[in-house]
């Protein structure tokens, strides 16, 4: 008779491996059964804590908003508009994996309740970081999508190697550079 494996935190260790999965291939590459066989437990075993790949992949995204509030959290109490938006391209580079289904709601469940709660902590954590614009005389909402696409636009093109060369190779200098002139034009 065969032993069965008996994994101490599977949850975590099909989570860990799905993040070293979309590093590697993206989302599409992730399978359940493959991720079972990575961590050595049986092909239903994770689909027991997830339900299937949309589940899983909504399990990432939750988990991948916490490291992003996390990041943000730790930001020092004199940080500003600049720093969020630097910290948040560091975010996207150093956990790629996540930020690859972060936003892709149609990989998601959006009515998850892990994931809601996630997004609206890491919402609140950059919610500070557009306070300077409450001033009255810009929309706190179009301050905020404005700061969100420069950096998450960033971000983006940063990790599909997209921008070009003279920005340089350094992405926390290249993300100040570029978020500066989004903070010396609103700040005057």
């Amino acid at each position: 008779m065969a032993r069965r494996y008996h994994h101490g935190d599977l949850r975590q260790a099909v989570l860990t491996a799905a993040v070293e999965v979309l590093g590697d291939s993206g989302p599409a590459a992730v399978n359940l059964r493959d991720l079972a066989r990575r961590v050595g437990v049986s092909h239903a075993a994770p689909a027991h804590h997830f339900g299937d790949r949309s589940g899983l992949l909504t399990a990432v995204a939750a988990q991948g908003f916490d490291l992003l509030a996390d990041t943000l959290e730790e930001l020092p109490p004199s940080s500003d508009l600049l720093d969020a938006g630097v910290a948040y391209v560091s975010f996207a580079v150093e956990h790629r994996a996540h930020f690859e289904v972060m936003f892709r709601p149609e990989l998601l469940r959006a009515d998850d309740p892990d994931l809601r709660a996630a997004q609206e902590r890491s919402n609140q954590a950059l919610d500070w970081a557009i306070a300077g614009f409450r001033d009255g005389s810009v929309d706190p909402v179009v301050a905020g999508a404005a700061a969100w696409s420069l950096v998450h636009g960033f971000a983006t093109l940063w990790l599909q190697r997209a921008l070009p060369a003279a920005v340089g190779d350094d992405v926390e200098a290249a993300a100040r550079a570029v978020a500066e002139l989004l903070v010396r034009g609103a700040n005057p």
